[in-house]
C-alpha cells in the first residue's frame, strides 16, 4: 500500500482532515469527483474557507485522484460522504453504497474503513455487514470498520481537531484500536465506545443545538403577538438566574443541523418531536416577510436587501442556509430583492448596490460586517429614508427585531 491514509470526499469535513494528517507526516490521498474542486487544489487554492487550511495546502503533499477505488492504496480508508435524508424522513445510504460498491473489488485483509461524517444509527454496521456478505471478511479481524465523528465548528478546525475528544465506535475485536491509532496523531484525546453509540452522540450533539435554538426563535413569535420585546424577555429570563442560559434568535439552519434530526425521527418512539422542532427553525424567514408587511404593507416592487447568504456568522458555508428560503418567500411577494454577502462564492451585489435605495434591510447572517454602529451607519445613509431594519440577530445592540433606521440609530449607544 502506498498511502498511509486516504480520504474520500474533500469537502469541509474531509479536505482539512486530509491536511492536518498530511502536516503531521503522513502519507495522504485526497479523492472527490468535483473537477472543480479538484483543480482547485491542483492549483493549490483552498475550494472554501477554513482559517490556517491555507497554509497547510501550501506546505503539504496531497496526491489527488477522481476515483474512489484509488482509495485502497492506503491502508486506512476514510469515508466522509454522509447519509442525507429523502424529503419524506427517509435516510439516504446510496452515496455510501455507491463508495462501498467501488471498493469491494479491492479490498484486502489489514484495510480499515473509518466512516467520518454525520450518519444515521446503525450505518456503521451496515457497512460492516455489507463487507462481510459481499467479500467474507471478519470485520474486527480480517478487515476493520468504525465510526469516528467529526464535531468540528465551521470555521474552527485546526483550532479544534487537537483538542476536542474524538470518539471512535469500531465493530468487532480491533477495530476501535486500528482507528484510534490513526486518528491519536492528530492530538485529541480518544474515547472508545460502541459503533452506534458514537453515531447517535454526534447526531444528538447537533440536535441537541437545533432544539436549543429553536426556543428562543419560538419565544420570538410569541412576542410578536403580545406586543413584547423577545430579546427584553430573553433578559429577565437569564439574569442572575442559575437555572437561566436561553440563547438567542436567529436563522438557526446549516447541513448538520437541518437534517439531523431526521436521523432520529425516522425511527422515533416519540414521532413529531423533531419535526415540531424543525417546524419552529424552518418557520423564521416565513415570520420575517409577515412581520414586515404588517409594518409596511405589501412588498410589490419594493426594494428589499438581504444581507448574508450563509448559514453562520464569518464563513462561506450557504449549503441549508434559511436566507436562500426568506429570498424566495420575498420574490414570491414581488419584492426587488438585493443580495449582498462578502464572504460566499456565490455573486452578490455589493454592499452599497444592495443597500442603496432599499425600502428594506433585514440582516439574514450575523457576519462582523453587518454587525455594529459603522454598518448601522452605513444603512441609514443609503437606504430610504424612513426604511425597516430587519435583526433577528440583534447585531445593532438595540434588541429590535423589526425597526426602522431612525428608531435604531437613536436607540445605538453610540448613535
Amino acid at each position: 500500500m502506498r498511502y498511509d491514509v486516504s480520504i474520500v470526499g474533500l469537502g469541509r469535513v474531509g479536505l482539512p482532515l486530509a491536511l492536518s494528517f498530511a502536516a503531521r507526516g503522513l502519507s495522504v490521498l485526497g479523492i472527490d469527483n468535483d473537477p472543480e474542486r479538484l483543480r482547485a487544489l491542483g492549483e493549490r487554492r483552498m475550494p472554501f474557507e477554513e482559517p490556517g487550511a491555507q497554509e497547510l495546502l501550501d506546505t503539504v503533499d496531497l496526491p489527488l485522484s477522481d476515483r474512489v477505488s484509488d482509495a485502497a492504496q492506503a491502508r486506512h480508508i476514510v469515508i466522509t460522504l454522509g447519509t442525507p435524508s429523502f424529503s419524506h424522513v427517509e435516510i439516504d445510504m446510496r452515496d455510501i453504497r455507491s463508495a462501498l460498491d467501488d471498493l469491494l473489488p479491492v479490498l484486502t485483509e489489514g484495510h480499515a474503513l473509518l466512516l467520518r461524517s454525520t450518519v444515521a444509527p446503525d450505518t456503521t454496521d451496515f457497512v460492516a455487514g455489507y463487507l462481510e456478505k459481499h467479500r467474507g471478511f471478519r470485520v474486527g479481524d480480517d478487515v476493520f470498520v468504525a465510526h469516528v465523528p467529526e464535531r468540528i465548528a465551521a470555521g474552527r478546525f485546526i483550532e479544534e481537531i487537537s483538542t476536542l475528544p474524538c470518539i471512535v465506535g469500531g465493530v468487532g475485536e480491533g477495530s476501535g484500536e486500528v482507528a484510534g491509532k490513526l486518528f491519536e496523531i492528530l492530538g485529541a484525546p480518544i474515547v472508545q465506545t460502541t459503533a452506534v453509540q458514537a453515531e447517535l452522540a454526534k447526531i444528538w450533539t447537533n440536535i441537541l443545538r437545533y432544539a436549543h435554538f429553536a426556543l428562543p426563535n419560538l419565544l420570538m413569535m410569541d412576542c410578536e403577538q403580545h406586543d413584547a420585546n423577545v430579546f427584553e424577555v430573553i433578559d429577565l429570563i437569564n439574569r442572575d438566574y442559575p437555572r437561566g442560559g436561553m440563547a438567542q434568535p436567529g436563522l438557526t439552519a446549516g447541513t448538520c443541523l437541518r437534517k439531523d434530526f431526521a436521523f432520529s425521527e425516522e425511527r422515533s418512539p416519540a414521532p413529531g418531536m423533531l419535526l415540531a422542532v424543525h417546524r419552529v427553525n424552518e418557520t423564521v424567514p416565513r415570520f420575517l416577510v409577515e412581520g414586515i408587511k404588517r409594518r409596511i404593507g405589501s412588498l410589490r416592487g419594493q426594494k428589499v436587501a438581504v444581507l448574508g447568504l450563509a448559514f453562520k456568522a464569518g464563513t462561506d458555508d450557504e449549503r441549508d442556509s434559511l436566507a436562500h428560503k426568506l429570498i424566495r418567500l420575498l420574490e414570491r411577494e414581488l419584492a426587488d430583492v438585493t443580495v449582498h454577502d462578502p464572504h460566499v462564492q456565490t455573486p452578490t451585489s455589493s454592499f452599497d448596490e444592495a443597500v442603496d435605495a432599499a425600502d428594506v434591510v433585514v440582516v439574514a447572517t450575523n457576519h462582523a460586517e453587518f454587525c455594529g454602529p459603522g454598518a448601522l451607519r452605513a444603512i441609514r445613509s443609503q437606504a430610504r429614508e424612513g426604511a425597516l431594519i430587519v435583526d433577528p440577530w440583534n447585531c445593532f445592540g438595540v434588541a429590535q427585531v423589526f425597526a426602522y433606521a431612525a428608531e435604531i440609530q437613536a436607540l445605538s449607544p453610540r448613535g
